[in-house]
């Protein structure tokens, strides 16, 4: 299940943290549990590689509307972005998921939009992964957040832990991020809202952990590996 009301879902995360990976999931998700129009943007202008945009048929064939680059060219990756990202910002039927670039230039994309989404009407995730660099203790999470609220000009509303190593993911993984998470949840009064792991794991995970289980399917990887 997916926690919490707000109509805008934006979610990042450093680069190797499996953000696109989450946003995939989630708007699945999204899909199943809600009415009306649900899009997908895919904001990201930093990293090339693992984009939602590579999905769009697969989004439209479950109802959801792809929103990416503004340049009709496949085979190039210009960080170009269409204007259409800001129909569902303007459009309280739209349920609406931001896949955001996850490094201050990234961030700073969403800044010129800040106008159009309203306090009280997001939900801004920071994905985190503690096997990856910048992300592996309480410090360099807390300049990240740091970064992202300073760039987005919108506030950290929840935390997501993706600690993971693809296939090769173990519990003591996804228990080691969830203890930084808390750890930085303690700190800032930031909510853990997700814990992330492949279906065959679900189960064991202790049970009263902080925030959601959430299983996931790998959408964005089997063309690569």
């Amino acid at each position: 299940m997916i926690t919490g009301d707000k109509r805008i879902r934006v979610i990042t995360g450093h680069y190797g943290s499996g953000k696109s990976e989450f946003s995939m999931n989630y708007v699945v998700k999204l899909r199943e549990m809600v009415e009306g129009k649900v899009a997908l943007a895919d904001m990201d202008v930093v990293n090339v590689y693992f984009r939602t945009r590579e999905q769009s048929e697969f989004l439209e064939s479950i109802g959801v509307e792809p929103i990416s680059s503004s340049v009709n060219a496949p085979t190039l990756d210009i960080p170009a972005i269409s204007a259409k990202v800001k129909t569902p910002m303007n459009d309280d039927s739209y349920s609406y998921v931001i896949d955001l670039g996850g490094d201050n230039v990234g961030a700073r994309v969403l800044a010129g939009y800040r106008g159009l989404i309203k306090d009280g009407d997001y939900d801004f995730l920071c994905v985190v992964n503690a096997n990856r660099e910048k992300t592996q203790d309480l410090q360099q999470v807390m300049d990240y957040i740091k970064i992202l609220e300073e760039n987005s000009k919108l506030k950290v509303t929840g935390l997501v832990n993706n600690t993971h190593m693809i296939h090769d993911t173990t519990t003591e993984d996804i228990m080691r991020g969830y203890e930084l998470c808390k750890e930085v949840s303690d700190k800032t009064g930031i909510p853990l809202k997700y814990n992330t792991c492949i279906e065959n794991l679900v189960d064991e995970l202790p049970a009263d952990m902080d925030g959601e289980i959430f299983p996931i399917n790998l959408y964005m990887r089997p063309d690569w590996l």
